[in-house]
């Protein structure tokens, strides 16, 4: 990959970060196996069954609280493995059959070896290269988790003379060649101090805004969870991650995972008037809300005491503040008309 990518940069010259991002991530996610103990990265669902089958409530009960339509689209952004979605059917198959009977399963994912492992897990499921062909003709209910972090992310850099858009050229290494456009710079942040960098995920922007349009036509839900911060901010969050372990992001380019800490404001102000906006919220919060502590305890009940003890290791690991609990946050964008969803108190709509 970073021998394919310096001969694209000796012959194109400096490239966006965005670009660059976006040929790595393509690289990456259809050579490597990103997920699991065994692979760069754990995400909640392989945490513990208990977030996907909260996830699954979660649709079951903004679903049922809406009048039940049927049928209605179930979607999943970046569904990785399956294994949110496959806990989450359970827990709607068990809460709400006539959910399950009434829904299409639909996974937006472009990796064919990823597309391979999901059809094992989920061989009832249709396949998407991106949010464009999902029908049109049914309610929508969407989740996305740890997937806006992976969308490909502009930075801007703040130097002597003023704003410019970081690039990455041969080497491969920064150049900052290219003034920026002080439209992307919110008006509080453009006198920072020389070495401060701003970023801007259009990508998640511009998916935010196109599903709050579908929602407002469709009707329905979606609900993002990631990592992330109430902005506008100073800072460079963009990392790579290898076996667990932080990398070099340049020097990793299509062998690490590459991501970047979401806008969770900006992601609300994309979608403008379209939709309701509720959270975000700490996920800690969201999940304890929707009933972690109850379902940590009829896991345990019956356990043994090694299993009791990985149950409640892992509750502490999704919502306490020092793990998982503070740093990603939840998200929801719901139709006009549709009922305010769990686990947010109010909307920031």
């Amino acid at each position: 990959m970073i021998a394919q990518l310096e001969d694209m940069l000796r012959q194109q010259g400096p490239l966006p970060l965005a670009r660059v991002m976006a040929l790595a991530a393509e690289h990456y996610y259809a050579t490597k196996e990103p997920f699991g103990a065994y692979g760069d990265f754990v995400t909640a669902p392989e945490i513990s069954q208990m977030f996907g089958e909260l996830i699954g409530l979660w649709l079951a009960d903004i679903w049922q609280r809406a009048e039940a339509p049927s049928p209605v689209i179930l979607a999943e952004l970046g569904p990785g493995r399956g294994t949110l979605m496959l806990d989450a059917l359970r827990a709607i198959g068990r809460a709400a059959p006539a959910l399950r009977e009434a829904l299409q399963l639909h996974l937006v994912e472009k990796s064919p070896r990823l597309r391979a492992i999901q059809a094992n897990a989920l061989p009832d499921a249709r396949w998407h290269d991106d949010l464009s062909t999902l029908p049109v003709d049914a309610p929508l209910l969407l989740v996305a988790n740890e997937f806006l972090d992976a969308l490909p992310l502009t930075q801007f850099e703040k130097l002597e003379d003023g704003w410019v858009m970081r690039r990455v050229e041969s080497g491969p290494r920064w150049d900052r060649s290219v003034g920026a456009n002080l439209h992307f710079i919110p008006a509080e942040l453009r006198d920072a101090r020389m070495g401060s960098v701003h970023e801007r995920n259009f990508g998640s922007e511009q998916l935010a805004s196109a599903i709050a349009k579908r929602l407002a036509a469709q009707g329905g839900a979606a609900l993002f969870i990631d990592y992330g911060y109430q902005g506008p901010a100073l800072g460079d969050t963009l990392q790579a991650i290898k076996g667990g372990q932080f990398a070099d992001p340049l020097e990793t380019l299509g062998e690490a995972d590459l991501s970047a800490h979401v806008d969770f404001t900006a992601i609300g102000r994309a979608v403008g008037g379209q939709a309701q906006v509720f959270g975000p919220a700490a996920q800690g919060v969201f999940l304890e809300a929707l009933g972690l502590g109850a379902r940590a305890e009829a896991l345990k009940g019956p356990a043994s005491i090694e299993r009791r003890a990985e149950v409640e290791a892992a509750r502490a690991r999704l919502s306490s503040p020092g793990a998982m609990g503070r740093l990603f946050q939840a998200l929801a964008i719901v139709a006009p008309g549709w009922p305010a969803p769990a686990g947010f108190p109010t909307s920031t709509a």
